[in-house]
């Protein structure tokens, strides 16, 4: 393979790229920057963040968990409160939990005014963050409909519509007539069993790239002094009473007086460990992605009824999912029974779509709650701060959640957004009662 650079190269993406003609005779582009970076012997590029070599003694902060929630509430706290002193740890790596296994739907039609107030800060947040972070992170918005198929489902919708447009959510009910010239290629009966009666289209829906936002917001925390720490896994939370006094790792004790855990599925684990009882229960959720095709789908698609939902990714995948798992386990598994009943319920939407094949499948932990919100902020035990009970809807909640639990820790009073959320809201029958929002519209 020869590489022929030449005057007046094309851009891609805003960088110019060279030739590279394959022995088949086919043009492959080459960025120009990939070239030269391969060709000189000291690499200039910095690391995308910093990867510290030891554990201090101790920290101000330690949050348990470098997924898209603990790294943002760690760049929050270095950016608009000054801590810098805090320490991110990850048994594994990067975004390998729940960020990394997402489908990346970003929206805010939610159904309790406590859930539309939350989720529209996040989405006011993401369609800057981009500029915020300095690094693309592919958000796009496409609009978002969520399909009725009873006379129930469509007082649902209305319902969802009314409460969205009290907050300046832009939130509709679409009629049969309008979606079918939306979304031209979907099967309006369904094979005949579930006819689309309506939707409740929510413009302002988008997807964005995950990993992007998880190394985002990673690399500007690291830029501001926060320590990230892959492959060190927490053993144990050390509390003098009920005060927290450091967490033990694989790696030796680290001091400090405030523990933040972001940890998804994991969440029990971390709670025994301050002895802390909450209604999280575990669930396998499970998506999938097709072969690659060319573009027919610019909306996401979603039926609470079918429990299903589909977007198409920027490379032409289909981006595919349901609804949790029935029974509560500890696993990110895939199983066949669920790509079977998926691929069936697609087929009714989608007929078309029969002889494409799916390429990967995949499961994250969804940690749910009895009302479907989060618990979030500060609890009985002093200095150890809850980010969790996150289902199948953490991802869209990435920014606000790391904003809200900043400000929660640097001033250890629970931010105004995510008083509805607090762990006593069970004791208390306060409950927020989201789940007619949150069960399958990821």
């Amino acid at each position: 393979m020869g590489i022929q650079a030449r005057k007046g190269a094309p851009l891609l993406f805003g960088t110019p790229v060279f030739h590279s003609k394959k022995q088949d005779g086919s043009v492959r582009l080459m960025p120009f920057r990939l070239v030269k970076q391969a060709l000189r012997k000291n690499k200039p590029d910095s690391r995308f963040f910093k990867t510290p070599t030891d554990l201090q003694s101790s920290y101000d902060v330690v949050i348990i968990g470098a997924g898209g929630h603990g790294l943002a509430c760690a760049y929050y706290l270095a950016r608009d409160h000054g801590i810098t002193n805090v320490a991110v740890l990850e048994q594994g790596y990067i975004g390998g939990g729940n960020t990394g296994r997402n489908t990346t739907i970003v929206r805010s039609n939610y159904l309790t005014p406590e859930g539309v107030r939350f989720y529209d800060e996040s989405v006011r947040l993401f369609q800057d963050l981009s500029e915020d972070l300095d690094l693309n992170l592919f958000y796009s918005t496409r609009g978002h409909f969520t399909l009725a198929h009873s006379d129930s489902a469509m007082r649902t919708m209305r319902w969802r519509a009314e409460v969205n447009k009290h907050y300046d959510i832009e939130s509709e009910l679409w009629g049969r007539d309008d979606i079918a010239r939306a979304v031209p290629f979907m099967d309006m009966d369904c094979g005949g069993q579930h006819p689309v009666l309506g939707a409740l289209y929510h413009a302002p829906g988008a997807v964005a790239r995950h990993d992007a936002v998880a190394w985002g917001y990673g690399r500007g925390a690291s830029n501001r002094g926060v320590e990230i720490h892959q492959k060190t896994k927490v053993c144990g939370i050390r509390m003098i009473g009920n005060q927290v006094e450091g967490v033990d790792t694989d790696r030796g004790f680290i001091a400090c007086k405030k523990v933040v855990s972001c940890v998804a599925g994991s969440t029990p684990r971390i709670t025994d460990m301050v002895r802390l009882r909450t209604p999280v229960e575990i669930r396998p959720l499970q998506a999938c992605v097709s072969e690659p095709l060319k573009p027919f789908l610019d909306t996401i698609i979603v039926s609470g009824s079918l429990h299903v939902y589909v977007s198409q990714s920027s490379r032409g995948e289909l981006v595919m999912g349901a609804s949790v798992d029935r029974a509560p386990l500890h696993s990110t598994r895939s199983t066949f029974d669920f790509v079977e009943d998926l691929a069936d319920k697609m087929l009714d939407l989608f007929p078309f779509l029969g002889g494409v094949k799916i390429v990967r499948q995949w499961a994250g932990m969804a940690d749910m709650t009895p009302d479907f919100a989060p618990i979030m902020g500060t609890t009985p035990i002093y200095g150890f701060y809850l980010d969790a009970g996150w289902g199948t809807w953490g991802f869209k909640a990435t920014p606000v959640s790391g904003k809200t639990m900043a400000y929660t820790i640097a001033n250890d009073d629970d931010h105004e957004l995510i008083k509805p959320f607090r762990l006593s809201r069970f004791s208390e029958y306060a409950l927020v009662g989201e789940k007619g929002a949150a069960s399958v519209g990821h």
